[in-house]
């Protein structure tokens, strides 16, 4: 899914595209909106995944912070962001009178807690709580708590709304309380990584691939952020580990800013750290995650489970920990291909009898392998090695064998000429009836050798009805490239755009909508959850 030096001339292209982003590209405004309205959906599948595995516990915090605790019998601790309780509990133990508020974005991270072996009622109070918005009061006695911690949890809220958990926060702490800090810091390999893909949200601010988010903090962004919000620094440093797999012979940095705040007027005392990077402190992500993390491939692969209609696929596909770090985009499952692949169990019209063509299919090859039901030929194509792997497995443990046989896999780098050779040999130069793209529009470079690619493959035969004529189908979401750039290129190469959905503009009644029709009643809202999908239809003028 690349075009490279032997694109036709008349493309003009950097001598290879990859399908994954340049550097310093931020997700759109869109995207931006949506992880900040999803956040919560995000981290409750987060939970549900890792459940109480991917944070080691943290006894490490007698050590870094026991003088803060030295006469904590009397005192009272809230940790903010508890997830799993990796802080909670070793507190408790550690610190058998305490009492402890434990607060979470994650309803699904309380239930851990209170699913924990050693969660008492009368130790601890734990309860769901969004720190930007909900107020603290109602869940703790104002100005009553001794200290705070923050580990790991003010990262994943978005930079403008940091001073209103801050704010939130002061309301419960007494005039001597401290708050303790460990998070991201700038440097760390995980933002490194970050940084040369589309997930960048805002400056040091960025979204992982399963919809998480990550802030990467400087000691300066730190010291201002807490004093502009009443509070003054104690402790505050710079922390690295140099974490080192042998049997891959791997090393990887891990970089973190750790700090002890205390409110303004508070009884400070001096217990400083070091500003100089330490080698050797504790790191608080599992090592095996820690590797996933980082973009270090897993042993092991992911099946998801997908129904649709007659159709129950088991897909195998790179894990989700570490999609955001592959530079692959085929390696995993795209909304828009369920989409597309509801369309055509609902509507095998669509391809019954027809040659057909998969642009970019990826690993899944979902609508390929429904195709086969009715189609007389299906080729799925992509220029990845590894997709293709991955496609030939699922094919062969999803699909029967008398449907295999019609079903072709070949490597297909858009604009590559002897690629696009090898593929129309497979349908006698005649070309194919029906071409479908799923998530194939979203680089700008891509777009052009993308159509070049589908004209010297689409079939030049008209049929005697709009709906029988040979089709380019692309599903997808706007993201970097819009409507209007896909289709100048769309017409360059001699395609026009037939129908649309969800609008429907081009049809001259919703009645005479090629798409609507395959929608009329067949196909429910649960089928395709992201309301931002499209769907364009192609005929060649």
């Amino acid at each position: 899914m690349a075009s490279d030096e032997s694109t036709n001339s008349s493309v003009e292209q950097k001598p290879r595209i990859q399908i994954y982003s340049t550097p310093n590209n931020e997700v759109t405004p869109f995207w931006k909106e949506k992880y900040e309205k999803d956040a919560k959906k995000y981290w409750d599948v987060f939970y549900k995944r890792h459940q109480d595995r991917f944070f080691k516990d943290r006894h490490y915090l007698d050590k870094e912070w026991g003088h803060f605790f030295s006469d904590a019998e009397e005192k009272v601790v809230l940790e903010v962001g508890c997830g799993a309780g990796n802080t909670v509990f070793p507190l408790a133990a550690t610190y058998p009178g305490v009492y402890i508020h434990a607060c979470d974005f994650s309803s699904r991270a309380i239930d851990l807690v209170k699913a924990h072996k050693d969660f008492k009622e009368a130790k601890i109070n734990a309860f769901a709580c969004d720190i930007t918005s909900d107020d603290l009061v109602n869940h703790i006695p104002p100005s009553s708590v001794d200290i705070v911690t923050m580990i790991f949890v003010l990262s994943a809220v978005s930079p403008e709304k940091m001073p209103l958990a801050l704010q939130n926060i002061k309301k419960i702490m007494k005039p001597n309380a401290y708050l303790l800090f460990r998070d991201y810091a700038t440097g760390d390999l995980a933002q490194e990584r970050l940084i040369c893909k589309d997930q960048k949200i805002s400056e040091n601010f960025f979204v992982r691939g399963d919809g998480t988010r990550a802030f990467y903090f400087s000691e300066e962004f730190l010291k201002s952020l807490f004093q502009e919000n009443g509070f003054t620094s104690e402790e505050c440093g710079v922390h690295c580990k140099q974490v080192e797999n042998r049997s891959r012979d791997i090393i990887m940095n891990r970089r973190w800013v750790q700090a002890a705040f205390c409110l303004d007027g508070g009884d400070v005392q001096a217990h400083k750290v070091p500003n100089e990077p330490e080698i050797g402190s504790d790191v608080d992500i599992s090592e095996g995650f820690a590797f996933e993390m980082f973009g270090i491939s897993s042993p092991k692969d992911e099946i998801m489970e997908l129904k649709l209609r007659d159709w129950n696929f088991k897909i195998k596909l790179l894990s989700k920990e570490f999609q955001h770090t592959c530079k692959s985009t085929g390696l995993m499952l795209w909304e828009s291909a369920r989409l597309m692949a509801s369309v055509l169990a609902s509507n095998q019209t669509i391809v019954s009898g027809k040659k057909v063509l998969e642009l970019g299919s990826g690993c899944g090859g979902v609508c390929s392998m429904i195709a086969t039901k009715t189609a007389h030929m299906v080729v799925p194509t992509d220029g990845d090695d590894k997709a293709r792997e991955l496609l030939e497995e699922n094919i062969a443990s999803n699909l029967e064998e008398s449907l295999q046989s019609k079903l072709h896999i070949k490597k297909l780098t858009w604009g590559n000429k002897e690629h696009i050779q090898s593929v129309k040999k497979l349908c006698g130069d005649k070309g194919f009836d029906i071409i479908i793209g799923t998530d194939v529009t979203y680089v700008s470079e891509a777009i052009r050798p993308l159509f070049q690619t589908a004209k010297e493959l689409i079939s030049m035969e008209r049929g005697d009805e709009e709906g029988l004529r040979p089709a380019l189908v692309l599903c997808h979401i706007f993201r970097r490239v819009d409507e209007s750039s896909i289709l100048s290129a769309a017409s360059c190469f001699g395609f026009e755009l037939i129908d649309r959905w969800p609008d429907n503009t081009n049809a001259e009644s919703p009645s005479q909508s090629i798409i609507n029709s395959w929608f009329d009643g067949r196909i429910k809202e649960d089928d395709y959850e992201n309301t931002a999908l499209n769907i364009m239809y192609f005929h060649v003028k």
